[in-house]
C-alpha cells in the first residue's frame, strides 16, 4: 500500500540522479541503486515513443525504458508478458536479443504487438503503405459519381455511421475496401485505426475518453478557440502513412532475429513453453480502464472479436471490495497458470499501482526478493495527475 513511507522514500530519491545509462544496468545492479524517477527534462516524450512505441496510442501502457531496466538486469533466455497490451516487453526484449512470448485477451491488442514486431521488407511494405494510400484517395473521388463503387465504400454500421462524419466514413471505408489487395496487412490495419481514432467526431481535447458523438463547433481547451469537428481522414491518413515508414524503418535498424511469439488467448489458458525464466509485466489495475472500450472504434471498423467479457479488472467493474476481490481472483489465476511454466528460481517482475495492497507472492507460490517504487509526474493529454507505481519482484518458491 502507498503511505507516507513510501512518498518520503521516492522524495529523496528526486533529490538524487535519476537512471541514464541504462546499458551500465547487469545482473550485479542492486534494485536498492534503481532510481527510476525520471522527470520530462530526464525522459522527455520523444525517448519514451521512440520508434515503433508510438505506432498507435494506447492507454495504459509502461514505459519501454522500464522493460530495458528488468531486462538488462535479470538478462533472460525467454521472457513472457501475460498482459502483453501493445508489445512494449516484447519490442524491448527483441532489441536485447531475448526470445519473448506475449499474450493478450484483446485481439486489437495482439495485432498491434504483432505488427510492432513484425519483420518487413521495407521496400515492400513502404510501397504498398503508398500505393494504397493513392488508390484509396483515387476511389473515395470516384465514389461521388460511380454508383456502384459508393456502394462498396457505404456501410450500415450504426456505430461508423454515429461516429464519423459522412465524408470520413467514405475515406476510412475505401482505404479498408482495399487492404485485402496487399501483404502487410496487418499494418494497414493499424494505419487505419490510428487515422479512424484521430478522425472521429470528438473533441479534440477527449480523444481518450469521448462520452458522445460531437457535431456541432465548440471551444477547444486544448487550442484555446472554436473548433469545428473533424469531417475526413485522408489527411491522418497521409500523416500517418509517413510516420509509420519512418518508425518501422527506425526500428528494423535495431531489430534483432531473436523470436517473437504473440497469442491471442486468455492468459489463465493459455498453453506456453516450460522454458520462461522472466515474467516482466503490467497487469490492468483495477478499475481504471476498460481495454476493449478504449478501441472501440477499431473493433467496430476492423470486424474484430471482442472478448470484453474476460476483461480482468475493467473500469465498469468499478473499486469496489466485491471488484477488487474479483479482480486479484483473476489476476493470481494468470500468475498460478504461469508459474507451471516457469523455470526453478524464475523471476516474475509485475508493475502494479497496488494501492489496496491486493498483491500476495505466497499466495501464488512465489516469495519477494525486492519492491522499487517510483513517481509518475507527468501525464499526457488531459490525465496530468501524479501517481505512485511499484515494480514487485518475485521468485519463484
Amino acid at each position: 500500500m502507498y503511505d507516507n513511507a513510501v512518498a518520503q522514500l521516492v522524495a529523496r530519491k528526486y533529490k538524487e540522479e535519476p537512471l541514464k545509462d541504462f546499458a551500465s544496468v547487469n545482473s550485479n545492479t542492486k534494485l536498492s541503486d534503481l532510481n527510476l524517477n525520471w522527470r520530462e527534462s530526464e525522459l522527455p516524450e520523444r525517448k519514451r515513443t521512440k520508434h515503433v512505441h508510438r505506432l498507435h496510442p494506447y492507454l495504459g501502457k509502461f514505459i519501454p525504458q522500464l522493460a530495458e531496466v528488468f531486462l538488462r538486469k535479470y538478462q533472460p533466455h525467454l521472457v513472457y508478458d501475460p498482459f502483453c497490451g501493445c508489445g512494449t516487453t516484447l519490442v524491448e526484449a527483441n532489441v536485447l536479443g531475448i526470445d519473448s512470448i506475449g499474450t493478450d485477451i484483446s485481439q486489437f491488442n495482439v495485432l498491434l504487438s504483432k505488427v510492432k514486431t513484425e519483420e518487413y521488407d521495407l521496400k515492400l511494405a513502404e510501397g504498398e503503405l503508398h500505393n494504397i494510400l493513392k488508390r484509396s484517395h483515387d476511389l473515395g473521388r470516384k465514389s461521388l459519381s460511380n454508383k456502384k463503387i459508393n456502394k462498396v465504400i457505404n456501410t450500415e454500421n450504426e456505430y461508423i455511421k454515429a461516429w464519423f462524419a459522412k465524408d470520413t466514413q467514405k475515406d476510412l471505408l475505401a482505404y479498408l475496401s482495399l487492404i485485402k489487395d496487399y501483404t502487410y496487412q496487418d499494418l494497414l490495419r493499424i494505419v487505419l485505426s490510428r487515422s479512424a481514432r484521430s478522425a472521429r467526431l470528438v473533441t479534440h481535447f477527449d480523444l481518450d475518453f469521448p462520452k458522445k458523438p460531437q457535431t456541432e463547433p465548440y471551444f477547444c481547451y486544448k487550442h484555446g478557440r472554436t473548433c469545428r469537428p473533424v469531417n475526413e481522414a485522408y489527411k491522418f491518413l497521409y500523416r500517418y502513412t509517413l510516420d509509420t515508414i519512418e518508425r518501422i524503418k527506425e526500428f528494423a535498424k535495431i531489430r534483432t532475429k531473436s523470436s517473437v511469439a504473440v497469442y491471442h488467448a486468455d492468459s489463465r489458458q493459455v498453453e506456453l513453453p516450460k522454458d520462461i525464466d522472466l515474467v516482466f509485466t503490467s497487469p490492468p489495475y483495477v478499475g481504471l480502464i476498460d481495454y476493449h472500450e478504449q478501441h472501440k472504434y477499431a473493433y467496430e471498423l476492423l470486424g474484430l472479436k471482442n472478448n470484453e467479457t474476460r476483461e480482468i479488472g475493467p473500469a465498469k467493474n468499478g473499486k469496489s471490495e466485491q471488484a477488487r476481490k474479483d479482480y486479484i481472483k483473476g489476476i493470481n489465476e494468470v500468475i498460478l497458470h504461469t508459474r507451471d511454466y516457469m523455470v526453478k528460481d524464475a523471476v516474475i517482475a509485475i508493475v502494479v499501482c497496488d494501492k489496496f495492497g491486493l498483491y500476495n507472492p505466497e499466495a501464488v507460490g512465489f516469495k519477494s526478493i525486492g519492491r522499487v517504487e517510483r513517481h509518475v509526474n507527468r501525464r499526457t493529454g488531459r490525465r496530468e495527475s501524479a501517481f505512485y507505481e511499484s515494480i514487485l519482484i518475485w521468485r519463484k518458491a
